[in-house]
């Protein structure tokens, strides 16, 4: 690192603020949309030190990551690192990053609400879209308890509470009583 550039513990990467201090894949990881194999494919096929810090990195490699991913397309990567395979629009494979891939899933999950899609329908109820169990899990709002009637508490507060034999019986964690 030459003495006129400064370690930078903040880095503007996609108009978001990533740590400086984290090593390159992981620090791009960071960015939505991007995952750490495809942060250390990005990185290798830049030329950049996977061990590097990403504050240690000059502008020019930053801007080059940035450029990169600018146009939607990884160059010389494979298409099942993308994370939009077969766009329903363009029908192309894509891969996005920060606001467009909000922006994309967005609009996919409006597509299904619309021509109401077992998906759509499941999301504009609020439930669970993946098939997953929702007899236990998943639930919101209040709980719901079961409520008794006046006359079962009167009789539960009307009856005694059993009495236990100090003797030296078969129950265990306690002291008998003397």
């Amino acid at each position: 690192m030459s003495e006129q550039q400064q370690f930078k513990y903040i880095v503007r990467l996609f108009g978001q603020d990533v740590d400086g201090t984290m090593k390159v894949p992981y620090a791009l990881a960071m960015v939505k949309g991007i995952g750490y194999n495809t942060a250390r494919a990005i990185a290798s096929k830049l030329g950049l030190d996977k061990d590097r810090r990403l504050g240690e990195l000059s502008d020019e490699d930053i801007k080059k990551i940035e450029n990169y991913l600018t146009d939607k397309k990884i160059p010389e990567l494979p298409t099942w690192l993308y994370n939009r395979r077969k766009d329903y629009e363009e029908g192309v494979d894509l891969h996005l990053v920060t606001s467009d891939l909000i922006f994309y899933v967005r609009n996919d999950i409006e597509r299904e609400k619309k021509i109401r899609s077992w998906r759509g329908v499941r999301h504009s109820l609020g439930l669970k879209v993946r098939g997953q169990r929702t007899r236990t899990t998943g639930r919101t709002g209040t709980t719901v308890g079961v409520r008794r009637s006046k006359a079962a508490q009167a009789q539960a507060q009307a009856q005694p509470k059993p009495q236990s034999s100090g003797g030296g019986g078969s129950s265990g964690g306690g002291q008998a009583k003397k």
